[in-house]
Parts: structure tokens; C-alpha cells; sequence
């Protein structure tokens, strides 16, 4: 691992990211990728170093059709040994039509919104109907011997009904525990954690879920992104979702930014000395291809300014500010 000079000092810390862009940022893109794009691009992202890659999900094609291609996607892509293939499971019948794939992927997605209107709104249930699909839907991904994870949707603030008390949100991340979830992500849906609440929340969480992994999914909305994931690393949680070139996020607010930038925070905690197995200048490299191919200025700074270059700058280099 790289040294760097302003990296803080003490026990090596190393986290899990898992890149999310290819779901949950091309499925926010106004017009389809190319099939051959996406693999393209999944196949960077792999031999950057990125261990977990959400690349499908299994919902009807007419409500999403930006990932109608998705088993062809999964079939398509060449990635490295070891690469945790992930998909999206909207309900039982979308589970339904990923079993008829079984070979292509590894871990199973669920998720279900904290706000009852939220969840309403995205997928036409009430929570508790959500979770009674969660309990048989459960059962079967852990009879096929996949991982499966949990993911809940506005866990820091929901656009319809304000703040979310943070014990709804335990309550629904035990009730996946229960259900056989081996890790339960929290996601700020439209980016209205802010730090202090970050590091409150998931130190709760991280009591609440002993033996569960903890998975932090901030978006960038009003840029706090990525304090939020540094207020979550210090609170203990060593896993963490973000989509490459900062795509994707919840069209709610209109004009709002996506998920933070992977770049972004894979260079953030390198600069702190924190591991991730990512090759950052491999990774830019992909943001920016992303960048090119859907020919429009994507959010991530890391895309413009790329790494630190510390290997170029002469030994006495002062900036002066």
C-alpha cells in the first residue's frame, strides 16, 4: 500500500466498498446505455480492484427499462476471481426470474423504505407488506445459498414526510437480521443526513446488529457526502456503497446530484491511510471513460483534479494559501 504524507497516524484500517453505478446509476440515465458500454465499464471497475459490483436488477422492464439488458449485462462481463456479483430483488416475482440465473451472481439485494410514503411511491406497498415479501423471499435466497443483504431507503430523512425516527429504522434492519440478512445498508436516499447525525446513527446501528454487517449509502444532494462517510468510518462502520462518476440518485429533489463519487471516496481514504484494495488512478480512469460515454460532465471531482500525484512533487513543494 501507498504511504502518504498526511495520512493519520495509528492502526491500519481497511473497509469494503461495493460500486453501485452500474444499477443504481444507469437506471437514473434519460436514455439506455448500450449493452456493450455496460460491460465495457463493469469490467474496468472489476480490474480496478472493486470486490462488490451491484450490476442488475430484476425489475419489470416497462418501469425501468435503462436495465432491461440486465442478465445479458451479467452474462457479458469478464471480472476477476473472487468479484461479488450483486442484483436487485423488488419482490417476489422479481426473485422469481433471478432464480432462472442463478449461476450469474452471488448476493441478493432486498429493500424496503423507512417512510411509508417513500415506499408507497417506489414500489406501490405498504412497509409492512415489503416485509411480510421480505420473510418469504428470505427463506428462498438462503435455501440457494446466496448472500443475501438488506437495503432500507430513506433511512436519514424521507422528501414526503420529513425526518424518519431512527428506531423505525432499527426495528426494520432487525427485522432483516431476523429474516437471515448478513448485512443491512442505510441509505440517505436524497442526501439529508448530515454528519453528526451520521455518526450518532451508525454507532446505534453497529449496537443494534451485532454480528451483521454494517453498510453506510450517502448521496451527495447537498454536499455532505462524503463527511457523512467519514462521520460513519469513525463511528466504527467499515462498509460502504457509492457509484462511480457520482451517477445515479433518487430524482427527488428535481436537479439533485447522485451517489457520492467512488473516486471520490476511494481518494479520501487512501489520503487518511485507510485501505481499500482500489486502484484510484484505474478507477479515475473509468469514471472518465463513463464520463465520455454518456457525453455529458459527470459530478465527481476526482474526474477533473485525479489523485494526489505525491510522487511528483518535489521534496520541498510548500503551498502558500
Amino acid at each position: 500500500m501507498t504511504v502518504y504524507p498526511n495520512a493519520t497516524p495509528g492502526e491500519q484500517r481497511r473497509v469494503h466498498i461495493r460500486e453501485v453505478g452500474p444499477r443504481d446509476g444507469f437506471q437514473n440515465e434519460p436514455e439506455t446505455v448500450p449493452t456493450a458500454d455496460k460491460i465495457r465499464l463493469i469490467n474496468a471497475l472489476g480490474r480496478a480492484g472493486l470486490a462488490r459490483i451491484e450490476i442488475a436488477s430484476f425489475v419489470r422492464p416497462d418501469i425501468i427499462p435503462q436495465l432491461a439488458d440486465g442478465v445479458e449485462v451479467l452474462r457479458g462481463v469478464d471480472l476477476p476471481a473472487g468479484v461479488e456479483r450483486m442484483v436487485l430483488i423488488p419482490n417476489s416475482r422479481g426473485l422469481d426470474n433471478a432464480l432462472r440465473h442463478r449461476g450469474l451472481f452471488e448476493s441478493v439485494a432486498l429493500f424496503v423504505s423507512a417512510s411509508q410514503t417513500h415506499n408507497q411511491r417506489n414500489i406501490n406497498r405498504t412497509v409492512e407488506q415489503t416485509m411480510a415479501d421480505v420473510a418469504v423471499m428470505a427463506a428462498r435466497i438462503r435455501t440457494e445459498g446466496l448472500r443475501l443483504c438488506a437495503v432500507i431507503a430513506t433511512a436519514f430523512g424521507c422528501p414526503y414526510e420529513g425526518p424518519v425516527p431512527m428506531e423505525r429504522v432499527l426495528d426494520l434492519a432487525e427485522q432483516f437480521a431476523q429474516a437471515g440478512a448478513v448485512e443491512v445498508g442505510f441509505g440517505d436516499t436524497t442526501g439529508m443526513a448530515n454528519p453528526a447525525y451520521a455518526g450518532r446513527f451508525f454507532a446505534a446501528a453497529l449496537d443494534r446488529l451485532p454480528g451483521v454487517e454494517v453498510t453506510a449509502h450517502f448521496h451527495n444532494t447537498r454536499g455532505q457526502g462524503l463527511a457523512n462517510a467519514y462521520a460513519a468510518l469513525e463511528a466504527g462502520c467499515g462498509s460502504f456503497e457509492s457509484s462511480f462518476g457520482e451517477l445515479g440518485g433518487c430524482p427527488v429533489p428535481a436537479g439533485s446530484t447522485g451517489n457520492i463519487a467512488t473516486e471520490d471516496l476511494v481518494s479520501m481514504f487512501h489520503e487518511m491511510g485507510v485501505e481499500t484494495g482500489v486502484d484510484l488512478p484505474a478507477l479515475v480512469d473509468a469514471a472518465r471513460d463513463a464520463q465520455a460515454t454518456l457525453g455529458r460532465r459527470l459530478t465527481s471531482h476526482s474526474i477533473v483534479a485525479g489523485p494526489i500525484p505525491w510522487h511528483a512533487l518535489p521534496a520541498d513543494h510548500r503551498v502558500v494559501c
